[in-house]
């Protein structure tokens, strides 16, 4: 019998025991019943010679019943304590029980063929794109997802991804030269003419700018002329350098040839070229690049980029109603949907799935089957025994009843067959 507290037992386990208790009391009781029929068959044969019969059932009944007690009870432990060989055969042969049970599942369950065979006969696919559709079960997966990603952000710690981004972009940014892939990349835009449009959005800017801010110009050639020069002169001055200004941009406005544009093609080709050959000018790039990333605050910029994008995120992640999470359980849902409607995908997604079940299976099936061996070696003998007789125990206590029965008919039909036999007996 289990000694394990009641309270220390989960509940399938605790109407377990109660089920063994009641059939052993059920199969004491047989051999107790045949006992005292027994008893008085015996005292009274003498006058009533039909109580023969009932006594060899009775006695052939406690033969069957004591029998099948001792066969039961030497499963789990000693009977009455006595070293009986081959008795106690659970607690005694716990980790060859264990090992046996590790190979049957290693060579009868994680066959390869078992398993591609099994799989085969399985809509994976279609069943996992029937579960996911439905709109709780895909809010349950973003859910799950948004559970491990929180863990994972929440588990990364702010200076080791600050190190990292700093360590990924001077590998990746710092150290390489820029010099010569911007040069190739700068002729190709020149060549293209690929940077007409942002020298029209230049020039359509400037245009827009001096339209608004003529006062802008008041004074801004004048304060520089002699003191003796006439006010009127002054403010003709100033007006004329705004006009020449608005002309001049209007003229680059209207000309696609326009000098000033042939300037600008010219000092891009000239900056490309010496991006790709001439050191001073990579150089130069160089330095700027160093002294840019270099500054504390480019490094406090990217903390901060960190902090702010980690904050949102777990924000995000936490709110059930968040853009993310509704994004989320939606791009499921349509997973789901494609996984029930795409015959292709399906047979894509069943084959992947049997083709990784069959590998691990080949590959770590002793592995996965060790699991049984080491767990039942590390349970400890007596917890074993209990274990298993909870979970068979209430069917061998029907093994000790049906011995109870079979032997009182034996008994029976071994003595009526003597006395046919032997007249007399």
């Amino acid at each position: 019998m289990p000694r394990t507290p009641m309270a220390l037992l989960s509940p399938a386990d605790q109407e377990r025991l109660r089920a063994l208790r009641r059939m052993k009391a059920i199969a004491i009781g047989a051999l107790v019943f045949m006992a005292v029929v027994f008893v008085i068959a015996f005292a009274f044969q003498e006058r009533l010679g039909w109580l023969g019969y009932v006594r060899a059932a009775a006695e052939g009944g406690m033969v069957g019943a004591l029998a099948d007690w001792f066969a039961v009870t030497a499963l789990f432990r000693r009977p009455l304590g006595l070293p009986i060989p081959h008795t106690a055969i659970i607690p005694n042969r716990k980790d060859e029980i264990g090992r046996t049970l590790g190979e049957f599942v290693e060579t009868n369950f994680l066959a390869a063929d078992v398993v591609r065979t099994k799989l085969a006969t399985t809509a994976i696919a279609r069943r996992a794109g029937d579960w996911l559709q439905q709109q709780p079960h895909a809010e349950r997966v973003a859910a799950e997802g948004a559970t491990i990603a929180t863990a994972v952000l929440n588990a990364l710690s702010d200076d080791d991804v600050r190190d990292l981004i700093t360590d990924l972009a001077r590998e990746h940014l710092v150290q390489p030269e820029w010099g010569p892939p911007a040069g190739v990349w700068l002729e190709k835009i020149v060549h293209a003419d690929a940077h007409h449009g942002a020298v029209d959005l230049a020039a359509d800017s400037i245009a827009t700018w001096l339209d608004s801010n003529a006062e802008s110009f008041t004074g801004l050639v004048s304060r520089r002329l002699p003191s003796w020069v006439p006010r009127l002169a002054h403010r003709f001055v100033d007006e004329t350098v705004y006009h020449e200004a608005v002309k001049f941009v209007h003229a680059v406005q209207a000309d696609p040839h326009h000098p000033a544009r042939l300037a600008i093609d010219g000092y891009l080709a000239r900056l490309a070229d010496n991006l790709q050959h001439d050191p001073a000018t990579r150089d130069k790039l160089e330095n700027a690049k160093a002294s840019l990333f270099d500054s504390p605050r480019v490094g406090a910029l990217a903390a901060e980029a960190w902090n702010t994008a980690k904050a949102g995120l777990l924000t995000a992640l936490a709110d059930p109603a968040s853009g993310l999470r509704v994004r989320a359980a939606r791009a499921v849902q349509e997973v789901g949907e494609r996984l029930t409607t795409d015959a292709a995908l399906q047979t894509r997604v069943d084959t992947w799935v049997s083709e990784a079940a069959v590998f691990l299976v080949d590959r770590y099936r002793h592995d996965i089957a060790s699991i049984i061996t080491d767990t039942v070696e590390r349970w400890d003998p007596a917890e074993t025994t209990e274990k298993i007789e909870l979970m068979v125990g209430r069917d061998l206590q029907y093994i000790r009843l049906n011995g109870t029965v079979v032997g009182a008919l034996a008994g029976l039909a071994i003595f009526s067959i003597a006395h046919a036999l032997i007249p007399g007996v």
